[in-house]
């Protein structure tokens, strides 16, 4: 039976600190060298932990993060209070000299399910001008070795842009020649230092999905943040291939650029495609973040406060906010709102809001027309 995501969430996210070494022209959480005054304290976080697991069972796995939560004197401490509550974690630490022996040893022995690196560039050249480091793609790849080492599974995490879209055949040959469980491409939102910077326009992204859609096939599980529409993508194309739905899916100079990079690097695809399976998860849906100061929004990218955990419990704010059950019921506006994959998509809403001000509006990067193409029905999925 399918998790009711109604009831709990599958991820929590908790920025921990903002405190981060690191100073990425991307980055959502503005981070800086230092903690900002009102950080939940290590009681509070107690609690919080606590308040996760009141969510019943299965329990949310709970996503420490930051800035870099490596920086909090206290992040083992918390990290074992949810352990020793049944309470799964995952950790997603800044690529810097915490990466280390005792600190991974200390990881492996609580037991955290994975841990995120970040990886935005092929090449030193592109990595380093987005993360600000002399010397970081080299220490990124150093890190991913030591993670295999240590036996700690990871997964590896892309910001797509104008900037490096090209380069993803080559990344995602390093993502699978690091051992990584998993690829996740993060779609920009323009929100922190990420303002600054050119994301893709609807063809591109368009392209990119379904090139996505392609390194899927060769044994990495490939995931996006805020590109839901890389579900609707999935099937379609999944359809097609399989002989489900006979239709042709047209695609620009992108698409065909980026699958001929990919072939030239790791060849024709093993096999006929596997038939998609995937959460149907989005911002709010399966999904809450909690901010350093306690502030609860429906992800990180989506900077809508909800309410407080010092002042109110996690599980009522996921269960009862208004804009969480809209979201959840799928009560869009525009072309997500009569979209036939709305339930399955919806979107991201965090581009909705930054983009329009509106979290249940229409999602400006997806270029689906409702209706043009649904492949739900000979699939057997509703």
């Amino acid at each position: 039976m399918p998790l009711d995501l109604n009831e709990r969430p599958i991820l929590v996210f908790w920025e921990t600190t903002k405190a981060c070494p690191l100073s990425c022209r991307h980055c959502r959480a503005n981070a800086i060298l230092k903690p900002l005054p009102g950080e939940l304290t290590t009681q509070e976080g107690h609690r919080l932990i606590e308040d996760v697991a009141s969510f019943g069972r299965p329990y949310p796995i709970i996503v420490f993060t930051g800035g870099d939560p490596l920086m909090r004197s206290d992040i083992f401490e918390l990290i074992g209070h949810a352990r020793d509550l049944g309470v799964p974690t995952a950790l997603s630490p800044a690529v810097s000299s915490s990466i280390n022996d005792e600190n991974l040893a200390e990881i492996k022995r609580l037991g955290v399910s994975s841990v995120s690196i970040s990886l935005d560039g092929a090449s030193p050249t592109t990595h380093e001008f987005v993360r600000r480091v002399e010397g970081h793609f080299e220490r990124t790849l150093a890190a991913m070795k030591m993670l295999r080492e240590f036996g700690i599974p990871f997964q590896v995490n892309s910001t797509v842009m104008k900037m490096n879209v090209e380069e993803l055949p080559l990344l995602f040959k390093l993502v699978r020649d690091s051992g990584a469980n998993a690829w996740e491409v993060f779609f920009l939102i323009h929100v922190g230092r990420g303002t600054g910077l050119e994301s893709l326009d609807p063809a591109e992204a368009e392209d990119v999905v379904n090139f996505l859609y392609d390194a899927s096939k060769f044994g990495v599980q490939v995931r996006t943040v805020e590109a839901p529409f890389h579900r609707r993508a999935v099937l379609q194309r999944y359809a097609v291939e399989s002989g489900k739905v006979r239709a042709e899916i047209s695609l620009g100079p992108l698409y065909k650029q980026l699958r001929r990079g990919l072939e030239e690097l790791v060849g024709e695809p093993p096999g006929p495609p596997a038939k998609p399976q995937f959460a149907r998860t989005r911002d709010g849906n399966g999904i809450i973040f909690i901010g350093y100061d306690g502030t609860v929004s429906p992800s990180g990218f989506l900077p809508l406060s909800l309410g407080n955990v010092r002042k109110e419990g996690l599980v009522k704010i996921y269960r009862d906010n208004p804009v969480l059950r809209a979201i959840r019921r799928a009560e869009f506006g525009g072309r997500c709102g009569s979209c036939e994959y709305r339930f399955m998509c919806g979107g991201s809403r965090s581009r909705a809001f930054v983009e329009n001000g509106d979290p249940l509006g229409e999602d400006p990067l997806c270029p689906y027309v409702p209706g043009s193409l649904n492949v739900l029905g000979p699939l057997g999925v509703e």
